[in-house]
């Protein structure tokens, strides 16, 4: 699987280093926004009045809604939680659902398990 570097995000200033991220995170996360924003229109509700919910800015909630994977995370939590959403995001980085994690942790136990003597000296 080879990893793609989306190109940078413009910036505002000359001082604001741009921001290189991997192109599956730049499609992920507009996907996301776009499902959150499909969630809150199903739900009726406006940009303010979930913005006002979740204690976030419209501006935050229009920035999650385009995808800026610069919102952070417990916004993006809060905004699920807002929409009823939140049980959705417990299969993220499930350590039981990690099927290439676990290999990785059966390789590095040892084959053999050297057993302690007991000692019957009494």
């Amino acid at each position: 699987m080879s990893h793609k570097i989306a190109q940078p995000l413009t910036s505002k200033s000359a001082t604001t280093p741009f921001k290189l991220e991997p192109l599956e995170v730049r499609q992920l996360s507009t996907e996301l926004g776009r499902r959150i924003r499909i969630a809150r229109i199903r739900r009726n509700k406006n940009q303010d009045e979930l913005a006002r919910a979740c204690g976030i800015t419209r501006r935050t909630l229009y920035r999650l809604e385009q995808g800026d994977s610069g919102v952070s995370v417990g916004t993006m939590l809060s905004v699920l939680w807002a929409l009823g959403l939140l049980d959705s995001a417990q299969a993220v980085a499930d350590p039981d659902a990690d099927q290439h994690g676990k290999i990785l942790e059966a390789a590095k136990r040892p084959s053999r398990v050297r057993v302690e003597k007991l000692d019957n000296d009494f």
